[in-house]
């Protein structure tokens, strides 16, 4: 599960995209509870896509915002019936999350080393997720919030090296460019081919730890890694 990430900045995304470029500030890295930038359908102008500020967790209108530490990964086996997820599934409330990489922490030396995982060709990642709304935040403005999604990763010859030992091994959906639209419009939500996991060698994984931690940068109270 994908607890911690490298947001896209908003030169690269608008580059990418050939989006007008947004003005917000977010951290170079993101864990539950940050807000960090999504690309989903413009609620104003239909067919087009905005990439907006929304906080790393799903955090339901009957939440209290801690919750986004416990609902950053929706799996896709059951995020259709999760109360934390089912709102927004239903509603095909989906965005794509844009990322330079992800961290996962690998045991093999017997103890959690935070590991860094990038597309092989350095190209931004496409995180399928969903995001839902609720009218009030914690400085009383509205709040956007989202999940990342997972699928089953045993056996897969990188993705099951991390994750502690014994427990089930998860993967990010990571969509194609070509995808993006229609993840988006919800045209491909039963597409299986939405949910095949990236072969390993289109992707690259090295040991990054964290840095010490220190009270100008936290981390998620959650975070082991």
């Amino acid at each position: 599960m994908c607890a911690n990430y490298t947001p896209t900045r908003l030169d690269a995304i608008s580059q990418h995209h050939g989006l007008e470029r947004a003005l917000f500030n977010f951290p170079d890295e993101a864990f539950p509870g940050y807000l960090a930038p999504i690309l989903r359908e413009s609620r104003d102008v239909a067919g087009q896509v905005e990439v907006v500020p929304a906080m790393f967790g799903m955090v339901p209108h009957w939440a209290d915002t801690k919750l986004a530490r416990q609902t950053y990964n929706a799996r896709t086996e059951t995020v259709a019936t999760k109360p934390s997820f089912r709102n927004a599934w239903k509603r095909h409330q989906f965005c794509v999350v844009p990322a330079d990489n992800f961290y996962e922490p690998c045991y093999e030396s017997g103890k959690p080393v935070r590991w860094r995982i990038a597309a092989a060709g350095n190209e931004q990642l496409g995180i399928a997720g969903i995001w839902e709304w609720r009218p009030s935040g914690p400085d009383g403005l509205p709040l956007l919030s989202f999940s990342m999604l997972t699928i089953n990763a045993d056996g897969h010859p990188l993705m099951q090296r991390f994750h502690k030992p014994g427990d089930e091994k998860r993967m990010l959906v990571l969509l194609e460019p070509g995808q993006y639209q229609g993840w988006l419009e919800g045209e491909l939500v039963n597409d299986a081919d939405i949910y095949r996991p990236w072969e390993a060698d289109r992707l690259t994984a090295e040991a990054a730890p964290l840095p010490p931690r220190t009270k100008a940068a936290p981390v998620a109270e959650d975070t082991l890694f």
